[in-house]
């Protein structure tokens, strides 16, 4: 199924409108609506305005290219003129909205975890920028260099299983059990909550998730 019939079936299930209903507003019959939803038929432009407009998104988000439902979060490498000046920004205010995202859970654990997970990352990039320099020496750091990059993803992997679990206040692996403020996290959630910031991270979630795609696409 294609990001457009996927999106386009979550939106209707969302207004809570039955498929026929949303055909008759859309001026489509409602077997052409099922095999756009189902992914049988590719819409024309015409249809993809309409349904943009009738859902209250934008196009791009319509169609995949943008998590965030105003289509402002598109990928850098769609938007012409970023610099890498923009690119360092997008990553730091992703990393800072995800933080504070975990001190609105009101987990006093989860954030220590990002954090941690985000330091051991650091130093593992260090680390290989570290091993081009032919003027460097690996004696400089206490793990060597043929051992740091397993016992990195050790950390990291350890880290990753934490925040798991602080996510949802449970305890295990050296934590304690918390009670969570739940909240939702979807992509619009996010864009209401944290309008500063979250470009930033929708439009990191959305180059990783084209990234991930092309790659499942070569299997």
């Amino acid at each position: 199924m294609s990001d457009f019939s996927r999106t386009l079936a979550l939106l209707r299930r969302e207004k809570k409108i039955s498929q026929r209903a949303a055909a008759g507003d859309l001026g489509v019959s409602q077997a052409l609506l099922s095999h756009y939803e189902n992914g049988l038929r590719e819409p024309g432009l015409s249809f993809v305005v309409r349904a943009a407009d009738y859902y209250g998104v934008s196009c791009d988000y319509l169609l995949g290219r943008s998590m965030a439902r105003d289509g402002s979060a598109v990928p850098a490498e769609r938007m012409e003129g970023t610099d890498t000046e923009t690119e360092h920004s997008r990553i730091v205010q992703a990393a800072a909205l995800l933080l504070q995202v975990a001190e609105s859970l009101e987990s006093k654990q989860l954030s220590h975890e990002i954090e941690s997970y985000f330091a051991v990352a650091i130093y593992k990039v260090y680390r290989y920028l570290y091993m081009a320099d032919p003027a460097g020496v690996d004696a400089v750091f206490r793990a060597p260099q043929d051992r740091f990059e397993y016992l990195c993803d050790a950390r990291m992997k350890e880290h990753e299983l934490k925040i798991r679990l602080a996510a949802n206040g449970e305890e295990g692996c050296g934590l304690t059990q918390e009670n969570i403020r739940r909240m939702p996290l979807a992509p619009s959630e996010i864009a209401r909550r944290y309008p500063d910031l979250s470009s930033a991270l929708l439009t990191v979630l959305q180059q990783v998730s084209d990234s991930i795609d092309r790659k499942n696409k070569m299997q």
